[in-house]
């Protein structure tokens, strides 16, 4: 089946300007064209676009996707390297998420001082209070 650049931004939610910067990139090969000149994609390119979409979404950038898929293209014998490459973007996937659990942390706090202050809480009352008789 043959899809048009409108349709694409339609059901894919992916805007023109992107599908020319993909092709522009060379993370999209090859895309026939009508009689005028205008793009179609085909199923495959569907394919494609989201498996593209899919590693946006996680931050991958367009250099790595672009290392990804010239690996696909020679196959099979190209698995282990694609493998690492996926193993280095869950690695700095997992570095800002500590990193976020650390900014969530601190606002939390933050947050918690702020109430006690609104409730007109003494938070030494409250470590004070905590204490283990002894």
């Amino acid at each position: 089946m043959s899809y048009s650049m409108s349709y694409i931004e339609e059901h894919l939610n992916i805007t023109a300007n992107t599908l020319r910067f993909y092709e522009k990139e060379g993370l999209l090969k090859e895309i026939s064209r009508d009689s005028r000149g205008r793009r179609v994609y085909n199923d495959q390119d569907i394919a494609h676009l989201e498996f593209i979409r899919c590693l946006r979404a996680t931050g991958m950038p367009i250099s790595g996707i672009k290392q990804y898929l010239e690996l696909h293209e020679l196959g099979d014998k190209t698995l282990s390297e694609r493998k690492e490459i996926l193993i280095q973007h869950k690695l700095k996937i997992q570095e800002k998420l500590n990193e976020d659990l650390k900014h969530l942390e601190m606002v939390s706090y933050k947050a918690a001082m702020c109430e006690l202050k609104v409730n007109e809480i003494d938070p030494k009352q409250i470590f004070l209070n905590n204490q283990p008789a002894v």
